[in-house]
């Protein structure tokens, strides 16, 4: 159709319809004035609607509570006998901490037991602890196998200053520690007093802030010590320079990856012991969540200078948690230096004839069982397989000398074990513990007397009383067993013992505690007798 047809088409249209556009709505137009309305249904496009965010509902956290997993897993077995001269005092509650604490204590066979304390808060990032000890006894007891009688006495004193300031990742520790021990040998030493000085000073460093790419903790030690009496010397002394550091990350909220190591430098003076450094290094990888906690690691000790070159030991455990209860496995093991401050602590009444290799612990497996339940019973089942290279062992005395002889052997044992414990709402408290070992040894080591003083049964059963708000009482019994040595055993320990605390005030409390109820004889050490029936009361303050 030509233009000016379409255009004359649309005019006659117009002209024609004016009410079809405007229906009743409008007044009657001219043939000049003509109004069309357009009429369009409204529909808004918002530009960027897809960019608006919906803000989801807010659900209140939900807490699962996780039962608290306290790490019993078994250690090396190298300090045995364990020390028998303890600070008698009764169990302490605070409801609150307080700065001041005072703790004095006598009793028959002279024991003593002087204890106090005192923190002080300086700031909110930094505290400083001053500690000061000292307990013994003094009296006369009956020698094993004789009509003799002993006038024993062991005092041992303990001072110390700890400084600790908080920066906003690190926490740091500053510390200095002071020992001495005085008592004498059995008659027929020579050297009849004995005496040990020790001091150390303390340097630390740890992160405290997860904000930190690697969490790490690290410590040295500079430490001192001098035995007044060794055989052909006088004043030997020993300087090790100890420092240890823990490095890890984390891969995951589950894993973490991590690297320990420590370094002993010992250094000897008036005596003919060879110095050496002693270099340890663990690697381990570590996986937890609810249900698994795996440690995969390894241990390689190497020393310079004395001793075995190298030594290596596993770092494996792992256990599965199910319904309040655990089953794990292990296979551990670890060097532990045969220094002056382990041989006192092994026994204070031996001395060494030479150097001594460290102990190793080549192997500590074992499959356990953990479990427990929400009215406070608890049951802990292992056993398991030791093997310890150069394992630390006092030989009885021999020739006339009372000194115990220091020396070392390979030794392995098999032991199983059991502990229970049942807590009835803080009002009693019930625990029972007991480890069964089997030691083997060469023979030429049980020629030497290894395996005569080795425990055979550990056991130990104590019950906690709180009837009342002020007042504990407990009272237990502890047994070990020795091994058999040429058809003959050593006596077994045998200590029934009683104890308690009452609370007069708020910051005076009075405790008693009474050893050795049934009044035997037996030893902790060789041929080195222990107190008869004994007691010590005294008072503690607050303050």
């Amino acid at each position: 159709m030509h233009m000016k047809k379409i255009r004359t088409f649309i005019l006659i249209t117009l002209t024609a319809f004016p009410a079809g556009m405007a229906a009743q709505a409008q007044p009657q137009d001219s043939t000049l004035n003509r109004t069309v309305v357009v009429e369009q249904e409204y529909a808004p496009n918002i530009r960027d609607a897809a960019k608006i965010n919906a803000v989801p509902a807010v659900e209140a956290p939900v807490v699962q509570p996780k039962a608290v997993e306290y790490d019993n897993r078994l250690q090396p077995a190298g300090d045995i006998p364990a020390e028998n001269m303890q600070a008698y005092a009764g169990r302490q509650k605070l409801s609150k901490a307080t700065p001041g604490y005072l703790r004095l204590g006598y009793g028959n066979y002279g024991n003593l037991d002087i204890r106090a304390n005192y923190l002080f808060c300086l700031s909110p990032k930094d505290r400083l602890n001053l500690t000061f000890g000292m307990d013994g006894m003094n009296g006369t007891l009956h020698i094993p196998g004789s009509t003799s009688e002993w006038d024993s006495y062991y005092y041992r004193t303990h001072a110390a200053i700890d400084y600790r300031h908080a920066f906003r990742q690190v926490d740091m520790d500053l510390a200095g520690h002071f020992d001495l021990s005085n008592f004498n040998f059995l008659p027929g030493t020579a050297d009849r007093k004995q005496k040990f000085t020790a001091g150390d000073f303390h340097l630390g460093v740890a992160s405290t802030t997860d904000e930190l790419p690697l969490q790490f903790q690290a410590e040295t030690n500079l430490m001192f010590y001098q035995r007044q009496h060794e055989p052909g010397f006088a004043n030997a002394q020993e300087v090790l320079v100890h420092t240890t550091a823990d490095v890890t990350g984390q891969i995951s909220a589950t894993q973490t990856i991590g690297v320990a190591a420590g370094m002993d430098n010992l250094f000897y003076k008036n005596n003919a012991y060879t110095d050496y450094t002693s270099l340890g290094l663990n690697p381990y990888y570590s996986f937890h969540n609810e249900t698994w906690e795996v440690r995969l690691g390894v241990h390689a000790d190497l020393t310079f200078g004395f001793g075995s070159i190298l030594d290596v030991s596993p770092d494996v455990y792992a256990a599965y948690h199910f319904a309040r209860s655990a089953v794990y496995l292990q296979a551990r093991g670890g060097e532990l230096q045969n220094d002056f401050r382990r041989l006192e602590r092994f026994t204070p009444y031996g001395q060494t004839t030479a150097q001594l290799d460290a102990t190793y612990e080549q192997l500590n497996a074992a499959i356990g069982l953990k479990t427990g339940t929400l009215g406070g019973f608890h049951l802990h089942l292992y056993g398991g397989y030791q093997n310890l290279k150069d394992d630390l062992y006092a030989a009885l005395p021999t020739g006339g000398s009372n000194i115990l002889a220091l020396g070392t052997w390979n030794t392995d044992n098999l032991y199983a074990g059991a502990e229970i414990s049942y807590d009835y709402k803080g009002l009693i408290a019930f625990t029972a513990r007991g480890t069964y070992r089997k030691w083997s040894a060469a023979k030429q080591g049980e020629d030497l007397y290894v395996l005569a003083f080795k425990p055979m049964v550990e056991a130990e059963a104590r019950m906690d009383i709180h009837p009342i708000s002020p007042l504990h009482v407990h009272v237990g019994y502890q047994a070990i067993a020795r091994d058999e040595y040429n058809g003959r055993k050593a006596d077994p320990v045998s200590n029934l013992y009683l104890g308690g605390s009452y609370e007069l005030l708020r910051w005076l409390s009075v405790h008693l505690r009474i050893n050795n109820l049934l009044n035997k004889d037996y030893q902790y050490y060789p041929s080195y007798p222990a107190e008869g029936f004994n007691f010590l009361a005294g008072a503690s303050v607050r303050f």
